[in-house]
Parts: structure tokens; C-alpha cells; sequence
């Protein structure tokens, strides 16, 4: 089976990065790359374009709110209008660097309070898909399973691609655990090659809370922004191929 490992990158600004880019590119399948309103310009953007390209890596858009100093986590008073602009325009941004470089965006995931406010909203959710689709209909949406992004994204025909967060804890509704909790971000080696492992073969994660929950994924997410993200990808990955799994882009998983 075919499982896509995919990392949020380029979130950084001019000389400032978050972390080691161009080897989480050699792990990863699917970059999702920070559109400049968050994090992210110009020149990191084409950077990023480059490397996905070099390795084979699948491009995707990962649009933020223009909230620089909260790293696009602070939810901000925008319209929906105003937030489908923002998409658009992000979107719009990375699709022509991607076209200068002989390549195309492939998906797109959103970025922290920008997902979430998409994620509560129906309304707002059908907009964005509807916007994205009239871009580009065979663009992939990447979401959590069971989500009103994900259906927004198959009401307007988008293909979709649901993600397991391997570094994060989850809570007894399948929700994650808040980042301000202890025991929220994941990195210790054990712990994410046994999520993982649970993950693969019996479809479940252990909750916050000790139970087993049912995750329905086929792309596992490692945040660049974690601790040792680099080893991480690489630990995730390993545990793909150990267990019969094939670590490849989005598209070729939406394909199989």
C-alpha cells in the first residue's frame, strides 16, 4: 500500500528558517509549502519548488493567515470573503512560481488558525473548495477525516487525501490535544514508531486518555516546527517500508 509522508516547509522568512528544509526533502513525499502570509517569500517559495522537484517531492500549497509574529496560530477577525481572497491569493502565488519552474502544485493544506476557522464552518469551507476548484479541479485537499473541509472538497469534485498527525496527541473525539497541554507534541522515538506501527496496522491511534480511536488516513503529517522533524520523517518513513508500506506523492496515493 502507498503511504504519503508529508511536512509542512519553508516556514521561514529572508535569512530566518525553522528547520533543516533540504534534508526533510530527501524524506518526505509531499512538501506543503508556506505561501508568505505566515511565513514564507519569495525567494524560500522557489527555494522549495527546487528542492521538491530535485527529489520527486509533491508540491502543495499550505496558506496561512498574514500573521507573521503568531506564526498564523492566532485566529484573526476576517470575513469570509476576505479569507477566501487569502487563499486565492496564496494559492495564486505558488502556482506561478511552480509554473516558472516547469512544475505544478499538487495539493493544498491549510495552515493552523486558518484551517481551523475553514474547519468549523461549512458555509465558509464550501467558498474556499469552490474558489480553489475554479483555479484548478484536480488539485488535492489535504484534512483530517470527518471534517467540513473534507466534505466541502468532495461536494465541489476535488480529490481528497486524509492525514494522521504522527507527532501530536489526539483526544477521546479524535481531536487533537491543544499544544499548551504536556504530553501534546510527540518525539520521542518509541512513542512515534509505535503510533505509527498502531497506525499501519490496525487503523487506530491510543488517545490522549488510553483508548484506541479509529483514524481513516492515508498521508501521515510530521510538523516541520517539531522538535527533531528531520529524524522524525525519517522514523515515520522507516516504519512505512518495515511494515510492507510505499512511501510516494499524493497523487500516486490518490491514484492507487
Amino acid at each position: 500500500m502507498k503511504i504519503d509522508v508529508n511536512s509542512d516547509m519553508g516556514e521561514g522568512f529572508g535569512v530566518y528558517q525553522l528547520c533543516d528544509d533540504a534534508s526533510l526533502m530527501q524524506v518526505v513525499s509531499s512538501a506543503n509549502i508556506a505561501c508568505g502570509f505566515h511565513a514564507g517569500d519569495p525567494d524560500i517559495m522557489t527555494r522549495m519548488v527546487r528542492l521538491a522537484k530535485q527529489h520527486g517531492v509533491g508540491i502543495g500549497a499550505h496558506p496561512g493567515l498574514p500573521d507573521r509574529q503568531g506564526f498564523g496560530r492566532k485566529e484573526l477577525p476576517f470575513s469570509a470573503d476576505q479569507l477566501c481572497q487569502q487563499v486565492v491569493y496564496q494559492l495564486g502565488a505558488l502556482s506561478a512560481i511552480a509554473r516558472a519552474e516547469g512544475v505544478r502544485v499538487a495539493h493544498v493544506s491549510f495552515h493552523a488558525a486558518m484551517g481551523n476557522m475553514i474547519n468549523r464552518d461549512l458555509a465558509l469551507a464550501q467558498q474556499v473548495m469552490q474558489a480553489i476548484a475554479r483555479i484548478d479541479p484536480e488539485l488535492i485537499i489535504f484534512s483530517q477525516p470527518d471534517t467540513f473541509v473534507e466534505q466541502a472538497a468532495k461536494a465541489c469534485g476535488l480529490s481528497t487525501l486524509t492525514i494522521f498527525l504522527a507527532d501530536r496527541a489526539y483526544d477521546a473525539q479524535g481531536q487533537l490535544v491543544p499544544r499548551g497541554v504536556a504530553g501534546s507534541v510527540i518525539k520521542e522515538e518509541s512513542a512515534v514508531r509505535a503510533r505509527v506501527r498502531q497506525f499501519l496496522l490496525e487503523g487506530t491511534v491510543t488517545t490522549f486518555d488510553g483508548q484506541r480511536y479509529p483514524v481513516r488516513a492515508r498521508s501521515i503529517l510530521i510538523h516541520s516546527d517539531t522538535p527533531g522533524s528531520v529524524e522524525l520523517a525519517g522514523i515515520v518513513r522507516s516504519e512505512i517500508e518495515a511494515n510492507g508500506g510505499t512511501v510516494a506523492p499524493a497523487a500516486e496515493v490518490i491514484a492507487q
